[in-house]
């Protein structure tokens, strides 16, 4: 590849369909995530946003079409410690301390203890390293999942509505968290059904009954549909779809 060409997508998705209990959740969508980017996908709850993340993280049984992660198929092995995926549900042990949690998926990955401490200090948890993962609040459970994630330092991070529950200074703390990530060529895909978020994104997928209804960037999503927020702009999308039919 020429100095100057862009990098290749981390991950490209092309007509895939999922069905699931007989119904159709992913119907034939395609996008790709650009490499070094925050791209968020945005919808509302039951669109599908949770299905294609694990179609992505290879954890999906799908239909028909192809997802492909840093040139590999989804779930490949050889992605098993260039892919994290934090799931909306804490992923840690309840009776394990913060250290003990990381510290574990670190032995998962040939990583050693240096390598969970640096973990624990990129997501602002060091202060609370010792404390058990049952007695901490929400903001810090995700936390210390997403260090459980950063500790095989991974490529391509896939974040399943991270903020949800979240107060706002912790919610901007962990965009923040998830931009110096992005700026150090890791790429995100962080789902949320939030509005208000989207404006944090670097290129938004907005998914609605199965399909996308948008791939864009926030300026470009706002100059297309002619709104001044990306709320009016999704509704915009929405009514049009709507027409359409």
């Amino acid at each position: 590849m020429p100095p100057d060409a862009p990098a290749p997508p981390a991950v490209t998705v092309e007509r895939l369909v999922v069905e699931r209990g007989g119904r159709t959740v992913l119907r034939d969508v395609s996008a790709a995530v650009p490499t070094g980017s925050v791209t968020g996908l945005l919808g509302p709850s039951g669109s599908g946003k949770t299905t294609l993340i694990r179609s992505i993280v290879g954890t999906q049984k799908v239909k028909s079409g192809t997802v492909t992660v840093l040139g590999e198929p989804a779930g490949s092995k050889r992605l098993r410690s260039r892919v994290a995926y934090v799931t909306q549900d804490a992923s840690i042990y309840p009776d394990l301390s913060v250290k003990s949690n990381v510290a574990y998926f670190a032995s998962l990955y040939g990583r050693d203890r240096r390598d969970a401490a640096a973990a624990i200090e990129a997501v602002g948890m060091h202060d609370h390293a010792e404390r058990l993962a049952a007695n901490l609040s929400g903001g810090q459970k995700t936390r210390t999942s997403l260090a459980c994630a950063l500790v095989c330092d991974p490529e391509v991070l896939v974040l399943d509505e991270p903020t949800v529950g979240l107060d706002p200074v912790i919610r901007e703390e962990l965009w923040a968290q998830f931009h110096g990530l992005a700026s150090t060529g890791r790429t995100l895909l962080v789902s949320s059904h939030v509005m208000d978020e989207a404006d944090r994104c670097d290129r938004l997928l907005l998914v609605r009954e199965g399909r996308f209804i948008a791939d864009d960037t926030p300026a470009g999503l706002r100059s297309a549909t002619g709104t001044e927020d990306l709320e009016s702009a999704f509704l915009h999308l929405i009514r049009a779809q709507d027409g359409s039919r």
